[in-house]
């Protein structure tokens, strides 16, 4: 009789990376993630200077990134890291809910906007979903965020040749789901709304992205703003 054998299949365990400048806090996410068995706090830095050697030395998958550091800010270190280190994924952390600290954490590389009050379990699965490649934004900054950039009235979802000239050529379908990503709708949000598979959702968000030269769907939606797309 065959004897059977069966295999294990371990769980991929992320590399986090804390760059922080109170230590009380950097302790708590610290204990806080490393409750997790597919998470691992790898390094911590108090300042951005130590953050990016200390990054270099233990390639993180993901770095949590205070935005107010000493010295060189959060904004900064996340564009460094992001020249240095582009297969990093940031997730930018704050105390605060200014408009403008939410648009530059993004702009700068950031996957994610946090605030620190973020219940810990929330976290753990903020960081696995951006090691995955998708992006987060705290629910209360994310109305006040996309509130900030200017709209323009009576637009559709094909501009016409004069506000299309110089533009990214999308089809009017990927203009419907870019539409879908300046709300913050998931890819299983935007099949429904569309009724559409899932798949196919994403893989327009995917042609969306590469047509717009943007890494993530909140570059994509941050262009799409800034450029009166939608």
């Amino acid at each position: 009789m065959a004897e059977k054998t069966c295999s294990v299949v371990e769980k991929k365990v992320i590399k986090v990376a804390i760059v922080e400048d109170f230590k009380l806090t950097r302790v708590g996410l610290r204990c806080a993630l490393n409750e997790n068995e597919d998470l691992n706090v790898v390094a911590e830095a108090e300042d951005a200077i130590e953050g990016l050697k200390l990054i270099e030395r233990s390639h993180p998958d993901v770095i949590l990134m205070d935005l107010g550091l000493p010295g060189m800010n959060g904004i900064e270190a996340t564009i460094k890291v992001k020249e240095m280190f582009p297969e990093s994924k940031v997730i930018a952390l704050t105390s605060h809910d200014r408009e403008e600290e939410v648009i530059a954490a993004l702009s700068s590389g950031a996957s994610a906007y946090c605030l620190k009050d973020i219940d810990p379990s929330k976290l753990a699965d903020v960081v696995r979903d951006v090691a995955e490649g998708a992006c987060w934004i705290d629910p209360m900054v994310s109305q006040m965020a996309l509130n900030s950039f200017p709209k323009v009235e009576n637009i559709g979802f094909l501009p016409n040749k004069s506000q299309s000239e110089g533009r990214v050529p999308l089809t009017e379908r990927e203009y419907e789901v870019l539409k879908h990503l300046v709300t913050g709708k998931s890819n299983t949000e935007i099949a429904k709304e569309l009724i559409v598979s899932v798949h196919t959702a994403k893989a327009h968000v995917c042609s969306i992205l590469q047509k717009m030269c943007v890494n993530d769907r909140v570059q994509a939606a941050v262009k799409a703003v800034k450029e009166g797309m939608v």
